[in-house]
C-alpha cells in the first residue's frame, strides 16, 4: 500500500479521500504515537475539509490522543505552531495547490517537518491491516478548538520577525480562495504594507481555480491595472509563493531563489555557498548562481527532499520552481508568507524593485505538459514509443537542453518537461512527446 506520496495522502474527496479513510488514519496515527500525546490539526478552505477533520479528529481521540483544532489555517502556520503547543505531531487537511475536488492529509512531525518515512510506513501498514488500539471509555482524547489563538500566535511571530524591515510598498495579493485569507492581509498590513486583495474569501469550492500561485495571470493583470509595486500569489494552503513585478512579469520560485541568494550574499547571510533546488529548476538558474559563485544542489521533486538536502549540505536556502521556498534561518518548512516577507525585505534593504532584483537571471524556455494517464503506467518507460522519443529529443537538444519525464506525486498525471535555448524547438519537442503519450493512452482530463 502506498498512502503517503511526495506531500501526504491525497485524492478525490468523498471518493478516494473518504471520511472512513480519515478516521482510519486518525486511529492509526494515534496508535503509533507515544503516550501521552497531543496532535494539532488544521485545514484549508475546501468544502470537504470540515468533514475530513471531524473524522480524523474522532480517530485520534478514539485512540486516546488529545486533539487541538487550529481550524482554518495555512500549512506553514500549523507547522510553526506544533512545538509551541508541545504537540507530538501535526496533521494538515489540504490538497495544497490541487483543484477543489481533491483533499489530502499531511503528517507533520513534532518539529514541524515531514514525518520520518519509516513512521509513515507504520501508519500505512496500520491503516491497511486495520490494526489500531482503542482507548478505554474514560481515556479517550478531548477535542479542543484553539483556532483564534493559533492564528494570533503565528501572525505575531511573523510581524515580530520583520518589524521595521519592510517598506510601505503597494501590493496586490492573490489568496486563491484559500487558507492565506486568514493570515496574509493581517500580517502585511501590520507591517505597514498597502494591501489590495483578490480571490480573498474562504471559498473552498473555487480554491486554486484560475487563480493563485498556479495561475498568476489574473494577478499580473491586477498589478498593472492598479499600478502596484509588486504582486504576491499564494496557493490553497499558502505554502507556495509566486511573485509578479510592477510590469506584470511573473517571478517563479527559481527567480525568488536567485534574488534572495544575491541579497543574502551581499549582507553575508548565506553561509555556505550552496542553494538547493529540484530537478525542475531552470538551467538558467544554475548558470546565474554559478556566475556569483554559488553551487546549485539538485534533488528529486518534493519539498521533503529539498528539506533533507538543506540539512545535509548545511545550506539555509532552497526550494522549488513552483514557489515552495524553504528559508532555514527562520523555518524548517516552506512558507509562502514568510517568503513574501523575505522578498519585501530585499526590496526595502536594496531600494530596488522586484524587476531589478532578478536582473542577471535569464531562464531558458521551459515547456511543461501535464498528461492524465491510467494507473497501470507506474513507469513511464512502459508507454509505447515514449522512451525512444525522449532519447531523440535529448539528442536534438544536446548540452543546451534537457528532458524530464516523471509521474506526479499528488495527481494521476505524467509531467513532461522540455527545456532548451530555442523556444520554438523546445515547444515542438514538448508537443511531440505529449502526442506520443496521448496516442498510446488516449487524451484525458484530470478532475477539477
Amino acid at each position: 500500500m502506498s498512502l503517503f506520496g511526495t506531500d501526504g495522502a491525497r485524492g478525490i474527496a468523498n471518493a478516494e479521500m473518504t471520511p472512513e479513510l480519515a478516521l482510519s488514519v486518525g486511529l492509526a496515527t494515534g496508535t503509533c504515537l507515544p503516550r501521552p500525546a497531543t496532535v494539532l490539526v488544521g485545514r484549508d478552505t475546501r468544502v470537504s475539509g470540515p468533514m475530513l477533520e471531524a473524522a480524523l479528529s474522532a480517530g485520534l481521540a478514539a485512540s486516546g490522543v488529545e486533539v487541538l483544532s487550529a481550524g482554518l489555517i495555512p500549512t506553514p502556520a500549523l507547522a510553526h505552531l506544533i512545538p509551541s503547543y508541545g504537540a507530538a505531531a501535526g496533521i494538515m487537511i489540504s490538497a495544497s495547490h490541487n483543484p477543489p475536488a481533491y483533499n489530502g492529509i499531511k503528517l507533520l512531525s513534532e518539529d514541524g517537518g515531514k514525518w520520518d518515512p519509516a513512521v509513515e510506513a507504520a501508519v500505512e501498514a496500520a491503516v491497511a491491516q486495520r490494526r489500531w488500539t482503542l482507548a478505554e471509555p474514560v481515556a479517550v482524547g478531548n477535542i479542543v478548538s484553539v483556532a483564534e489563538e493559533a492564528l494570533a500566535r503565528y501572525r505575531d511571530h511573523l510581524v515580530g520577525l520583520f518589524r521595521g524591515q519592510v517598506a510601505p510598498v503597494r501590493v496586490v495579493v492573490d489568496l486563491a480562495w484559500g487558507a492565506a485569507v486568514a493570515t496574509v492581509p493581517a500580517v502585511l498590513e501590520a507591517l505597514g504594507v498597502q494591501v489590495e486583495a483578490i480571490h480573498a474569501l474562504p471559498r473552498g469550492r473555487w480554491i486554486n481555480q484560475g487563480c493563485g500561485a498556479t495561475h498568476p495571470e489574473a494577478l499580473s493583470r491586477a498589478v498593472v491595472e492598479r499600478g502596484a509595486d509588486v504582486g504576491l500569489a499564494f496557493d490553497g494552503d499558502a505554502d507556495r509563493l509566486i511573485a509578479v513585478d510592477h510590469r506584470g512579469r511573473v517571478v517563479d520560485g527559481d527567480g525568488l531563489l536567485y534574488l534572495l541568494t544575491k541579497g543574502w550574499i551581499r549582507r553575508g547571510e548565506l553561509g555556505v555557498r550552496r542553494v538547493v533546488a529540484t530537478v525542475m529548476a531552470n538551467l538558467g538558474l544554475e548558470q546565474a548562481l554559478a556566475r556569483i559563485g554559488v553551487a546549485l544542489v539538485r534533488t528529486p521533486v518534493g519539498d521533503r527532499w529539498v528539506a533533507q538536502a538543506l540539512k545535509d549540505s548545511g545550506s539555509d536556502l532552497g526550494g522549488e520552481q513552483s514557489g515552495h521556498i524553504i528559508l532555514r534561518r527562520w523555518a524548517e518548512t516552506g512558507d509562502g508568507l514568510l517568503t513574501a516577507l523575505a522578498v519585501l525585505r530585499e526590496m526595502a534593504w536594496s531600494g530596488r524593485s522586484l524587476a531589478e532584483l532578478v536582473e542577471g537571471f535569464e531562464p531558458f524556455p521551459q515547456v511543461l505538459r501535464n498528461l492524465t494517464i491510467p494507473p497501470e503506467y507506474r513507469d513511464w518507460r512502459a508507454i509505447p514509443g515514449l522512451a525512444e522519443a525522449v532519447a531523440a529529443a535529448e539528442a536534438a537538444l544536446g548540452q543546451e537542453g534537457r528532458v524530464l519525464v516523471r509521474r506526479s506525486g499528488t495527481e494521476p498525471l505524467l509531467r513532461v518537461m522540455v527545456e532548451g535555448r530555442d523556444a520554438v524547438a523546445t515547444t515542438a519537442w514538448a508537443d511531440r512527446l505529449a502526442a506520443v503519450v496521448e496516442a498510446a493512452v488516449g487524451p484525458a482530463r484530470a478532475p477539477s
